[in-house]
């Protein structure tokens, strides 16, 4: 007779748990570097024990490969899933920096109207003089800042980096807030 929870609902539940427990410790391993770490020692608590709870149900079918199969499945799907929540919540804030050759002015007065702050210094490029621009926006922010730069100088070379913290900054006021913000501390300006 065929054992359809040892063969069919097991692999599921391994599956499902392992993907929820991956997802929660990617995005606990994100909170933690980007500083958010009063959460993350709950997910860490939820993760651990939906994965010891999906260890010890392994090891009582230990002959089913199919479960194996759930297992890293789910650790491959529950990467992704946490990869692609953390992109939406777009947490944290990014350093932009701008080489532009030629008419600073055109891009600082642009990144100015729209409540940017920027840093714009002289600098000597490969092939001349050239203007640096250092920006730190919201992560949120950077499609906007992106499409600025694309707009006003299509062919500009501009690097982007996480930034742990910074003080005192000049950003945008927000529009209003998003759901997960009051959630995770963050308030409006």
């Amino acid at each position: 007779m065929f054992d359809w929870y040892l063969w069919v609902g097991l692999p599921l539940l391994v599956f499902f748990a392992r993907v929820t427990d991956v997802t929660l410790g990617t995005i606990r391993i994100i909170f933690t570097s980007r500083g958010r770490r009063h959460i993350a020692p709950l997910l860490g608590f939820v993760e651990v024990f939906i994965w010891i709870t999906v260890i010890a149900q392994i090891t009582k079918g230990a002959h089913n490969v199919v479960a194996y199969l759930a297992y890293a499945g789910g650790f491959a799907a529950g990467t992704y899933i946490g990869m692609f929540i953390e992109d939406k919540l777009a947490m944290g804030m990014l350093v932009i920096r701008v080489i532009i050759p030629e008419r600073v002015k055109d891009l600082t007065a642009k990144l100015r109207e729209k409540g940017y702050g920027f840093t714009s210094v002289d600098a000597q490029g490969s092939q001349g003089p050239v203007k640096l621009i250092y920006a730190v926006v919201m992560r949120k922010n950077l499609p906007e800042v992106a499409k600025i730069i694309q707009q006003i100088y299509p062919n500009a070379f501009f690097t982007v980096e996480e930034l742990r913290s910074a003080e005192h900054g000049v950003f945008p006021r927000p529009v209003s807030p998003r759901p997960h913000d009051v959630f995770f501390g963050r308030k409006s300006k």
